[in-house]
């Protein structure tokens, strides 16, 4: 894989050609052989972030242009500029020009297409019928569900999964290597829980680390990364449970501002610890359930710690047996 000379590790580890891209070896294959066709569809990259949608539109559009790519390629990035008028304006006029050298159409990418207001994006589905002769659209988003149907049916959708274990631990030995890093299994582990998945985020903490000491250590992941630490949210659910909702509560936010943790972040390191919890396993499954209520409320905007604050109290209301 080549490297550039720049400061910016998830740019200068980035993926130049197809073979480059990691855990996503079924839709690399496909994409490629339409590419190789010189004859794409529209497409649409769905999934989580970090698994490699950018990348491989990068790369295709690299592979289908050449030396021209610049010139026949449109980025835009919704979640900036989701009113209609970027639909009606910079992709509209983009699409309406002819493409330079032998491919017949230009490529738009639409990163965070799901941002994008239903009205744009029937703007977009307007725009896609009037000018498939000379323009495909890739369009990248974490949910396909948000995309109405008719972009839906007119795209090739593929599905991105998060990055495996042994995916994760390939490009972290391999950057380790390149930077002179010196690294050990229980650092590479630290890494990976703290990623769940997402390849650009282990790159970053990677390179934050390396920044301090080329020597990385799970403990300097671990402040880096300003997460929970599984003992304190131990703490937090044990005198929730033993019906102490202050000290819980109390607990909580000594948590939250001390390490600087997001809500989110919170219900993620909660909802791992609960499996530790000497209590029912069917109870453990109600609790799963409550935390994942509190998600959903947090992701659509409630307020974070209203939400944790009634997560808690349900924990207290299981251990006092209310909850079954």
């Amino acid at each position: 894989m080549e490297t550039e000379n720049t400061n910016i590790w998830t740019e200068k580890y980035r993926p130049k050609k197809f073979e480059g891209l990691v855990g996503q070896d079924d839709i690399v294959k496909k994409v490629q052989n339409l590419t190789n066709a010189m004859n794409i569809p529209h497409l649409m990259f769905a999934g989580p972030a970090g698994t490699g949608k950018s990348t491989l539109a990068l790369i295709t559009v690299k592979e289908l242009f050449g030396l021209n790519w610049k010139e026949n390629y449109l980025e835009l990035n919704a979640s900036d500029e989701r009113g209609i008028d970027v639909v009606r304006q910079k992709v509209k006029d983009f699409a309406r020009t002819k493409a330079l050298g032998n491919v017949p159409f230009k490529v738009i990418f639409l990163d965070e297409a799901d941002a994008l207001t239903k009205e744009a994006q029937q703007a977009l589905r307007r725009t896609m019928e009037n000018y498939t002769n000379t323009c495909r659209f890739i369009m990248s988003c974490n949910y396909s569900s948000k995309i109405i149907d008719p972009i839906q049916s007119r795209c090739v959708i593929f599905r991105f999964k998060l990055l495996e274990k042994k995916d994760i631990e390939q490009r972290i030995k391999y950057i380790a290597e390149k930077e002179n890093l010196t690294i050990d299994d229980k650092s590479i582990e630290a890494l990976y829980e703290s990623s769940e998945g997402d390849c650009r985020r282990v790159i970053n903490l990677l390179q934050a680390s390396a920044s301090i000491t080329p020597t990385i250590t799970a403990d300097l992941i671990d402040t880096l990364t300003s997460a929970a630490q599984p003992a304190e949210i131990k703490i937090v659910l044990e005198y929730a449970l033993s019906g102490d909702f202050l000290k819980s509560k109390e607990k909580l936010l000594d948590v939250m501002l001390k390490e600087s943790v997001a809500g989110t972040d919170i219900i993620k390191s909660i909802q791992k610890e609960i499996w530790n919890l000497q209590i029912d396993d069917e109870l453990k499954v109600r609790l799963i359930e409550k935390t994942g209520e509190t998600e959903f409320r947090l992701v659509e905007g409630s307020d974070e710690f209203i939400q944790l604050e009634a997560l808690l109290a349900s924990f207290v209301l299981a251990g006092k047996g209310i909850i079954k």
